[in-house]
């Protein structure tokens, strides 16, 4: 008996693939191209505490090895996905996330708390990868500082499982793992797009409206893989592994590193069915290595 349920602190998935906030929409988006409740978890997309209208177009380039963006978190606030959203994903048959962005801790915080009364609703993912207002517009995701204080004040509001996105765009990735660790991060997931940029020769001037954006797809898959490996030796906490993830394949290297979970992004984009085929494929390969527990994978490679 393949056993593929897997914890991330105390969520419990009914296998370790779910789809990255941004490229799956609400999930309802995709019901008609597999069963969503076959999936561990569905992240939605980024929502904050009051609406934002996302950046100007174009604010999508294709590279030769992925995609750049630079959406812009657009959404419609956290109200309005409580009364509209909510109804329609609280029963899809897997553990639904709210990936929750803003501008302040205490933004965070707001916006945290409104998820937290929603019952179906058991875990957020703390993206901390957006601009930070009151420092001159650094990411919070980037320094120990920054980091800590979002988790903090989000800690304080939010009392069920708290996942903190981190930002590849960093010096030591351990050390922001470990401060967010230390102000009480149930797990973290990593990583987010790399900052990149694109160039029309033509036109000699930048593809994506605010000249740079966050490059996804195979690209970053090494970068991913390598920052979770050091992540697992760094902290105590579950990992959720994303970046480049297209395969099966490419989902059992991030548990070998260390991942307990993983998240799919891109390759949604690419095949709508690629979620249920790497489910498929993890067992595929449990049962080709005599593997009985997904939990067996995990970090392995170590």
């Amino acid at each position: 008996m393949i056993k593929l349920d897997t914890n991330i602190g105390a969520l419990r998935l009914k296998n370790p693939v779910m789809t990255a906030s941004g490229t799956f929409g609400y999930g309802l988006e995709f019901a008609d191209f597999i069963d969503l409740s076959s999936l561990g978890g569905i992240i939605v997309k980024g929502t904050t505490l009051e609406p934002r209208q996302g950046n100007a177009y174009p604010r999508m380039a294709e590279t030769a090895h992925g995609m750049l963006n630079c959406v812009g978190l657009q959404n419609k606030g956290v109200d309005y996905f409580c009364e509209h959203i909510y109804p329609q994903i609280r029963e899809l048959g897997t553990e639904v996330l709210v990936n929750v962005s803003g501008s302040s801790p205490e933004n965070y915080a707001a916006c945290a708390e409104k998820i937290a009364a929603l019952d179906d609703i058991h875990a957020i993912e703390l993206n901390i990868s957006c601009p930070n207002v009151r420092d001159g517009g650094m990411a919070f995701g980037v320094t120990c500082a920054g980091a800590a204080s979002v988790v903090k004040a989000v800690r304080r509001a939010y009392p069920k499982t708290l996942i903190v996105k981190l930002s590849p765009n960093v010096t030591d990735i351990t050390e922001i793992a470990r401060a967010v660790e230390a102000e009480g991060a149930d797990a973290v997931s990593l990583i987010n797009t790399l900052m990149g940029m694109a160039i029309d020769a033509e036109r000699q001037r930048p593809v994506l409206s605010i000249k740079t954006g966050g490059l996804s797809g195979p690209a970053v898959k090494p970068v991913a893989l390598r920052m979770v490996w050091q992540v697992y030796e760094a902290i105590k906490l579950p990992i959720v592994g994303l970046g480049g993830i297209m395969s099966a394949t490419d989902a059992i290297e991030f548990l070998l590193a260390g991942a307990s979970a993983i998240e799919i992004g891109t390759a949604n984009f690419i095949d709508p069915a690629i979620s249920v085929k790497v489910v498929e494929g993890i067992a595929e390969y449990m049962r080709r290595h005599g593997v009985d527990n997904v939990a067996d994978l995990v970090g392995k490679a170590h």
